[in-house]
């Protein structure tokens, strides 16, 4: 059997022509709940479209070994499967229109033929150790109650808590819709949803092909096509000038970088959240304001060139060392660049471009845009309710709100919100704690901008996660204490290496000193230093530190 690439919808992908089944070699399903919102956010805009829009989904890599059987290994798709098989039980479960109702749990679960003794069996079949927990609490019909009702130690791994997670927020979001409109997606996610799936015969091919499509090479990309539309559109005798003025941009910044400046310019003009593809968008939301008004020269000359320069320093961080007010400017940069996403860049561009000569200003911002932003993220704010704060920042920006514009502040129940998750079991959620732990580090450090250049820095434990039955730690601490503190911030330190598995259960005096200390090769952290001069590490002594960790925290972020 060749390699073979063809579109279908959904209504053909969860259906008897494929059994798709998770190799046990994948790694497990661990979309989170902004992914899966963040799908639902994409289809409910394809929702508002043109009645006969497709919406393409991405792309499956398969393995079929008999091009007239069923059966599909996935190499390439599971998450977006796996949370399609979701959001279809959320949507069956949640149908008032029982024939709606019956579509959809055909979808997630092909039917039996009793009279025939054909058992009813998945459409999708996890790895083993999540198949049997997938089919009976989403694949089987009315079974989702039970699963948000689980507590996370009723929870064998990473993978159930994403599902029973992710189908929460699923239906929390959906169960707000009028039925009406919970069966329009339905419609639009079985007949006008596509993914291109591409099936090959042995795993071997799969994997070449899978290393293909997600290999960044030279291939064109929209800026390409922006290039060619923008000097095709200037005078002759300026055409090799602005052209060499674009590569050079291009070359300062790197390919990709260069390809992601455009999106960011997108949002900055457009000042919306992006719909389409970029190649659709930019031309109608940005160039055709320049390209067909003879003005395309100013495209490079105000908006290319001055942004570009301005993300140069984003990246770089390296306005004027030895002037002191662009040092600061530079340190605020240096913390939000660790920020798990890119949705800040826009207005932080916005500001480098238009106040370019004035670190000042510069300065009071970004401290405005970082509090923001590690609220947010602290929060757990996903994708599209971010975006719209941004984009709502760079309206205000753009009508002279300058600093004091409104979408920077926060509200008393984000504040609010923000306190309790940085009380709470940080450690749990990667992307937050280190960004946390670093945060305060510097503070602790008194050193603004300080600027970390160990190759490994990771999150450990004092209080270790699994304490030896006969060790100090079981008599320090009751089990209840042990679940209270072990994730909370009172709890962690930093590491300038890897973590080491047997030292981790170290009793406190010989872990301070064998893999805490400097003997250890521990160098640099204000907050590890402030562990290492503790006498004991006790209850007592931890809700001390909690509240002294998080007041400072508090403080620097304006909590109160």
């Amino acid at each position: 059997m060749p390699l073979k690439a063809h579109e279908h919808p959904l209504k053909k992908i969860f259906s008897a022509d494929f059994d798709f089944v998770i190799p046990h070699y994948q790694r497990p399903y661990a979309w989170g709940t902004e992914q899966a919102l963040q799908l639902l956010d994409d289809l409910e805009d394809a929702l508002g479209r043109d009645g006969v829009e497709p919406y393409f989904l991405g792309s499956l890599v398969l393995v079929k070994p008999d091009e007239n059987a069923p059966r599909a290994d996935v190499i390439d798709g599971q998450q977006r499967l796996t949370t399609l098989s979701i959001l279809l039980a959320v949507l069956r479960d949640l149908a008032k229109n029982h024939e709606v109702g019956v579509v959809l749990r055909d979808m997630v679960l092909e039917p039996g033929v009793a009279l025939d003794g054909i058992k009813a069996k998945p459409r999708l079949l996890l790895r083993d150790q999540d198949s049997g927990f997938f089919k009976t609490y989403v694949q089987t019909p009315g079974r989702l109650d039970d699963l948000l009702k689980l507590s996370g130690h009723a929870l064998a791994n990473d993978s159930h808590r994403a599902i029973r997670d992710n189908a929460g927020a699923l239906r929390e979001r959906l169960s707000s819709w009028t039925d009406e409109k919970r069966s329009a997606l339905a419609a639009l996610a079985r007949n006008r949803t596509f993914l291109v799936v591409v099936s090959t015969p042995d795993l071997a091919s799969a994997h070449r092909i899978f290393s293909v499509m997600n290999a960044r090479g030279l291939d064109l990309e929209p800026s390409d096509i922006f290039k060619s539309e923008v000097v095709g559109s200037i005078d002759a005798a300026q055409q090799q000038e602005y052209a060499k003025a674009w590569e050079t941009a291009e070359q300062n910044l790197g390919r990709a970088t260069f390809a992601d400046l455009f999106l960011h310019l997108r949002m900055i003009v457009a000042k919306a959240r992006g719909q389409r593809e970029l190649l659709i968008e930019f031309p109608q939301q940005v160039l055709n304001a320049y390209t067909k008004t003879g003005n395309a020269t100013s495209f490079v000359d105000d908006m290319l060139i001055p942004y570009a320069t301005a993300y140069a320093h984003l990246l770089n961080q390296d306005y004027d060392q030895h002037h002191t007010d662009w040092s600061k400017v530079n340190n605020w940069l240096q913390r939000l660049v660790q920020l798990d996403n890119s949705d800040w860049r826009p207005p932080a561009l916005w500001a480098l471009k238009n106040y370019d000569n004035d670190p000042a200003f510069l300065d009071a911002f970004l401290r405005r845009l970082e509090r923001l932003a590690a609220s947010m993220l602290l929060r757990r704010v996903y994708t599209t309710p971010r975006v719209t704060r941004y984009t709502e920042l760079l309206k205000q920006l753009d009508a002279g709100a300058g600093i004091d514009a409104a979408a920077f502040d926060l509200s008393a129940d984000e504040r609010q919100e923000t306190r309790e998750r940085l009380d709470g079991e940080l450690y749990k959620v990667q992307p937050v704690r280190k960004y946390v732990l670093l945060r305060l580090d510097e503070l602790l450090a008194n050193s603004p901008g300080v600027s970390y250049q160990h190759k490994i820095i990771s999150v450990e434990h004092v209080l270790p996660q699994r304490p030896r039955s006969d060790s100090q730690w079981v008599e320090d601490f009751t089990a209840d204490e042990r679940a209270l503190w072990t994730h909370r911030l009172g709890n962690l330190l930093l590491l300038n290496r890897n973590k080491n598995s047997q030292a981790q259960n170290y009793d406190f005096a010989t872990k301070k000193e064998k893999y805490f200390g400097p003997a250890a090769g521990v160098t640099g952290f204000a907050l590890t230093m402030r562990v290492i001069m503790e006498p004991e590490w006790t209850p007592d002594v931890l809700q001390r530190r909690q509240a002294e960790l998080t007041g400072i925290l508090v403080k620097e972020w304006e909590l109160n």
